[in-house]
């Protein structure tokens, strides 16, 4: 990220840029794997910014094909282990799929870690650097980190807080996810989003974790009852492309490129938290929602012993056991940024 241009730079770069300025980018095709293609990050943002920000901003001269990972049959955890094969040039996943590779991957998504967006955003600045450093290890380099809208439980059951999780059986996507369901005395169910709805439907889960605007954008107010508004972790997404493929890119169009990512993912983050209230009106038929298509869910509010409760489990259970499987680097890494941000210390 050292070599990310100002917006204003840019900016004042294009004022000033003769009209041929734009011919100066040699012609330039490039091939990216983005991220689930029936979301909203998606669908508003990365498809967009390869498809017609990118061009745009390069006078047509640098142009992207662009498939979501799920068109093209693979279901996330592979995305880094292709990039860093060279089969993907650029490619976007949850950081979360990759937590079974190294713990390193879950060290800003902790459940219970960040509760509002404004945190979250903080926790991912502080730890980038570490990603860039690791995933470079492996041929791999870093262009941005996003979000999701916060992650919250959808219920087919009662759901008044909390502590009502105990004894449901709560689809998660995440070990983080995971170890808090089961800190609460749910049982962890592993299954791929696409898997949600009809597990929802048939009783094979009470409960599923996912962004509030994503579980609207899947329609899961079709097969939920409750919606609890109170945000377990966020699902931060990597956007990284393969160095080699990188390392041949014209430096002018590796400029272009750095430049605007950074303006695509601070608007991912600034509509994240907006988005999360969104879902929360559109799934639950709230008179703020302008979609067409309303649901009819209840929405549950989290009590002051909720949130409490939240960061008991987040302190005694997820950071310890978290802690405990990452290296000595990985937590003293975590302790130098996230745990300043957060006012947490993790102990191996």
């Amino acid at each position: 990220m050292k070599r990310l241009l100002p917006l204003a730079v840019l900016a004042a770069s294009a004022v000033v840029a003769p009209l041929g300025h734009a011919q100066d980018y040699p012609a330039t095709k490039l091939k990216v794997v983005g991220g689930l293609s029936n979301l909203s990050l998606y669908n508003e943002f990365e498809k967009p910014f390869w498809t017609t920000t990118i061009p745009k901003a390069s006078g047509g001269k640098v142009t992207a094909d662009i498939k979501g990972f799920n068109e093209m049959g693979l279901k996330g955890p592979e995305i880094i282990r292709l990039m860093s094969q060279g089969v993907i040039e650029f490619g976007t996943s949850t950081l979360a799929y990759f937590a079974a590779d190294n713990p390193i991957n879950e060290a800003i998504d902790l459940a219970g870690l960040a509760p509002d967006v404004k945190t979250a955003r903080a926790v991912t600045d502080s730890f980038e650097p570490m990603y860039a450093k690791f995933y470079a290890q492996s041929g791999i380099k870093v262009l941005g980190m996003s979000t999701y809208p916060a992650q919250v439980l959808f219920c087919n059951a009662d759901m008044k807080g909390l502590a009502d999780v105990k004894g449901k059986k709560v689809r998660t996507s995440s070990r983080t996810q995971a170890e808090f369901v089961e800190a609460l005395g749910g049982s962890s169910v592993t299954m791929a989003f696409g898997e949600v709805v009809p597990a929802l439907q048939n009783k094979v889960v009470d409960c599923a974790i996912t962004g509030s605007l994503s579980g609207y954008s899947a329609k899961w107010y079709e097969v939920s009852t409750h919606l609890y508004a109170l945000p377990v972790n966020w699902n931060q997404q990597i956007h990284a492309v393969n160095q080699k493929a990188w390392d041949k890119l014209n430096p002018k169009v590796q400029q272009l490129i750095t430049a605007q990512f950074k303006t695509m993912v601070d608007d991912i983050w600034s509509a994240a938290g907006k988005q999360t209230q969104e879902g929360y009106d559109c799934n639950t038929g709230a008179a703020a929602c302008t979609q067409p298509v309303k649901g009819k869910m209840v929405l549950v509010q989290p009590s002051d012993a909720d949130r409490a409760l939240l960061k008991k489990v987040l302190a005694e259970s997820v950071l310890p056991k978290w802690a405990a499987r990452c290296s000595a680097q990985c937590v003293t890494d975590f302790n130098t940024t996230v745990g300043k941000v957060v006012g947490l210390t993790a102990k191996k």
